[in-house]
């Protein structure tokens, strides 16, 4: 029986790939060491609850002697564990700073010294920084992150490629592109968007709505991440794309066409400090080891707007907690508030002050 640690487990992607794994592997065993922060959601790993190869642990990855003592005897280390939304680095990037680069350095010595067979490091395609328009990012390329979250990334991905380098530690990085799919917490764009166009809420779009993603479901990246762990080599970047590149407009658009929402509910509120305008990757490399995306942009949106109407019980959870309340009023109160968002409100017959009553 293979025996995994997977970090971050309860998070939006590292559910899914804990899940991913039981249902592909049925001599897999995965001890999944999750900290709770707001992020981190069980009613996402429902699913597996009780089944006997999957474990539970409540503890931080910053935890030295808890690392290690679960790391002995582990296999595979797969590190999910991350503060993820660049707005809340942009509030405040000690966290981030403290997972992303401490908790990842911590991970590193105990797979080195417990002699680890290999460790996959989940980052994303944020720490290339800002990406102009007909360019592609490759894995050898320099990296420039631009927002705190993104810098924290590029140093937890900095240490691994040290300690392979250094040590020999057999570690391997995938970054990713933007993820969508079930379960993803509200503050990310398509979740937000989607659960306020289902309550008739204004969608608030930064800038003019012009940033430019590329979009995978989140199945295929767990595809693309069980093969790492079986060809992937040491010391290796793999960039992990879909090639379904949407400006935020065009996203916000189609979710609210897929509701039978107006378009009208889209309403642009002040940008992001310094707000990338393209990620975009070359990842050849992923589909020269036979890995391809099956969900088109298309498909996969539908499917997880879907998923969303008909599991409000999931959201409504998150939403109503007070911590996003708290959050959501910091973010957008004052931008709905501000003259940037008049045109829009101009057209309503009442502007919400908060999550519970609007967007």
């Amino acid at each position: 029986m293979r025996k995994i640690l997977v970090t971050g487990g309860a998070g939006f992607i590292g559910s899914h790939f804990i899940r991913h794994i039981l249902r592909r592997d049925p001599a897999t065993e995965v001890i999944n060491l999750d900290k709770l922060t707001y992020a981190g959601n069980l009613d996402s790993l429902r699913e597996i609850e009780g089944d006997p190869r999957h474990r539970f642990v409540l503890g931080d990855i910053c935890d030295g002697a808890l690392v290690a003592q679960l790391m002995a005897g582990v296999d595979v280390v797969v590190n999910f564990a991350s503060e993820t939304h660049v707005d809340r680095s942009i509030e405040g990037a000690d966290p981030f700073i403290h997972t992303a680069v401490f908790g990842t350095h911590v991970l590193l010595k105990a797979a080195r010294d417990l002699g680890i067979g290999k460790m996959l490091q989940i980052s994303t395609d944020e720490v290339y920084g800002d990406i102009p328009e007909g360019q592609k990012a490759k894995g050898e390329d320099p990296l420039r992150p631009r927002s705190p979250y993104a810098a924290s990334k590029a140093g937890g991905d900095m240490q691994c490629l040290a300690f392979w380098n250094t040590y020999g530690t057999p570690v391997l990085i995938a970054r990713s592109c933007n993820v969508l799919g079930p379960n993803q917490h509200l503050e990310k764009l398509i979740p937000l968007f989607t659960t306020n166009a289902l309550e008739d809420k204004p969608l608030p779009l930064y800038g003019d709505g012009l940033q430019v993603r590329d979009w995978l479901y989140v199945e295929d990246l767990c595809r693309a991440l069980e093969l790492l762990l079986g060809v992937g080599e040491p010391g290796q970047v793999y960039n992990i794309g879909a090639g379904q590149e949407h400006p935020n407009i065009e996203v916000a658009e189609a979710i609210v066409d897929l509701l039978g929402k107006p378009r009208s509910l889209i309403c642009p509120v002040a940008d992001r400090l310094g707000h990338d305008r393209r990620y975009s990757m070359d990842w050849s490399k992923m589909a020269d080891l036979g890995w391809v995306p099956r969900l088109d942009f298309a498909t996969a949106l539908r499917q997880t707007v879907l998923w969303y109407r008909d599991n409000p019980w999931w959201w409504h959870r998150v939403r109503d907690g007070q911590h996003f309340q708290a959050y959501y009023q910091q973010q957008y109160a004052w931008r709905l508030a501000s003259p940037y968002a008049q045109p829009f409100l101009q057209t309503q017959p009442t502007r919400p002050s908060g999550p519970s009553q609007g967007a």
